[in-house]
């Protein structure tokens, strides 16, 4: 079957954007981007856009709007958040049978993690958008937690027969025995409190994905009127959740490399708000979540022609294997004591 995002063609991007009132002079690159379709528009006027085209069924229009609004949140506290803009008096459009968005064009580079000062700069950012996450909860967007991220994938792996036969019973496996050490963390656990915030944690609106792929660093010469600094894209995977969830991503090397890093991003952010450590123990569980929804993620899109393509690894037994090993490091990891700041 045609998969939707192959009737996407060039001239569709460019009559859609016509309908909103954006001529296009013709050159339009596609950016990287796995879930939705994302292109570089040149317009006739000389200036670039962004235009985002959303998978169909993913999300909700009530869903898109509320990202939209987050966004719109975000940059009314000068956050330094991209956007969509407001064309014929709305942010969310539709032709073709496809929703999507149009943003300005920022460049940028990824941030150079191994620099501390860079890393504080990033934590009193995160600060400001939790500051404004925390104003008020998200009414149709999902939570992250175990329900939507392990127990939910895991199901719908087994039961569209996913997970190979000869790896199945050790994955099932692995992931049940994950799914019992993060349900002692209330605060991920939605069926211990059923919406109580008696767990002590406080959930809020995040950007979700905060990983340094969505975070360009922006040289005072390239756009003057956001200022140097990071900048932060992409709010589609937004959810409510723990503060941490948008700090774990930024995180890599050994332990004394990880604990240096998250020093520096929490030295940051509590210069503007105050970072809860219990907090702290929910960083490799965070972790465990993505590793098993990553693989429900994979399989589910892979009648889009750019999963085959891109992830050709996906599927076979190794690929499995490599899941229950990592599933084991994950539940050592989540035996550790958390990284302290």
């Amino acid at each position: 079957m045609t998969h939707a995002f192959e009737t996407l063609t060039p001239d569709r991007v460019l009559d859609a954007l016509e309908t909103v009132g954006l001529r296009g002079d013709g050159r339009l690159t596609a950016l990287s981007s796995y879930e939705n379709r994302v292109y570089q528009v040149h317009l006739e006027d000389g200036s670039t856009v962004v235009a985002k085209f959303y998978r169909p069924e993913r999300w909700t229009e009530a869903q898109i709007l509320e990202e939209h609004q987050f966004a719109a949140e975000l940059m009314a506290f000068e956050v330094p958040a991209i956007g969509p803009l407001v064309l014929n008096g709305a942010t969310l459009h539709h032709a073709d049978g496809f929703a999507f968005c149009v943003s300005p064009c920022r460049g940028g580079r990824r941030p150079e993690l191994d620099d501390g000062e860079v890393l504080e700069w990033i934590g009193r950012f995160l600060a400001r958008i939790h500051t404004v996450g925390a104003r008020k909860p998200f009414a149709a967007r999902p939570a992250l937690n175990l329900q939507t991220f392990a127990e939910e994938p895991m199901q719908w792996l087994l039961q569209h027969e996913q997970v190979p036969l000869d790896v199945q019973s050790a994955w099932t496996r692995g992931v049940e025995r994950a799914i019992a050490a993060i349900r002692q963390h209330p605060a991920l656990d939605a069926s211990a409190h059923s919406g109580r915030r008696d767990h002590g944690i406080r959930m809020l609106r995040l950007h979700g994905d905060c990983h340094p792929g969505n975070i360009l660093w922006t040289p005072a010469d390239v756009a003057p009127e956001l200022g140097p600094g990071p900048h932060f894209v992409d709010l589609d995977d937004a959810r409510t959740g723990p503060a941490v969830q948008d700090f774990w991503m930024l995180l890599s090397g050994d332990r004394q490399q990880r604990q240096r890093q998250l020093g520096a991003l929490v030295d940051g952010y509590e210069q503007f708000r105050e970072f809860d450590r219990e907090e702290l123990a929910l960083i490799e569980p965070l972790r465990t979540l993505r590793l098993i929804h990553y693989s429900a993620w994979l399989a589910r899109r892979w009648s889009d022609p750019t999963f085959p393509v891109n992830f050709p690894w996906f599927g076979s037994s190794d690929y499995w294997q490599g899941q229950v090993q990592m599933l084991e490091e994950q539940l050592e990891a989540m035996e550790e004591p958390p990284l302290i700041v």
